[in-house]
């Protein structure tokens, strides 16, 4: 535990000061906590572990579960192109993507909610949010899935353009369809359509 919650306030960039007031202790007791293992106040954990932004058990146990693609691979693990209508097929069974744009401070990952709609990818946003690009804006969404269990998994990006959509009867019927509420809440009125110039996608199997 000592070494977790040093390593959690290295990364938070947080002074021991600084935690120790977040969590409601001295700073000789956080110092106790990080340099020491033994049976301190359950109280005084799950307020350190709240300031530290991480789960009670994990703070005192750690993680049981290794993150996704930290296991060991296959045996033979075997890549493989999937084809126009495999990738399509693919993004079809999910709802959640992660965008990617030029920004004036370089990159930028998004992550939101996307519909299919006719070989094209749209997804609704603010109007004055990042994700809120100009009509002809180059941009790209990327979805994939992992079978942690079974060492397999794919992955799908698309590339092109973008459009606004603005036709009432338009947004009214993608408004209707199952998915469209944005997971981030809000109004989000603002409908952007990806227009493909390129779809490509790949599988990873056990061979």
């Amino acid at each position: 535990m000592a070494t977790r919650a040093s390593l959690r306030r290295r990364q938070l960039g947080l002074s021991r000061e600084q935690l120790a007031g977040r969590a409601g202790m001295s700073v000789a007791y956080l110092r106790q906590l990080e340099k020491f293992s033994g049976d301190f106040d359950p109280a005084a954990l799950m307020r350190l572990a709240a300031a530290l932004e991480m789960p009670y058990e994990e703070l005192v146990a750690g993680r049981e579960d290794a993150p996704p693609g930290q296991r060991t691979a296959a045996a033979r693990p075997m890549l493989m192109r999937l084809s126009k209508q495999e990738c399509w097929e693919r993004l079809g069974t999910h709802g959640i993507g992660r965008l990617g744009l030029s920004a004036d401070s370089g990159p930028l990952v998004l992550p939101v909610n996307y519909l299919v709609d006719a070989h094209t990818l749209v997804y609704r946003t603010d109007p004055d949010g990042a994700a809120a690009v100009a009509a002809g804006e180059r941009l790209a969404l990327e979805t994939d899935h992992l079978d942690e269990r079974m060492s397999n998994g794919w992955s799908v990006l698309v590339t092109g353009t973008a459009d606004r959509i603005t036709d009432p009867d338009a947004v009214r019927a993608l408004m209707e369809r199952p998915g469209a509420q944005p997971w981030a809440g809000g109004a989000r009125e603002l409908w952007i359509r990806i227009v493909p110039s390129e779809v490509s996608g790949r599988r990873i199997r056990v061979g």
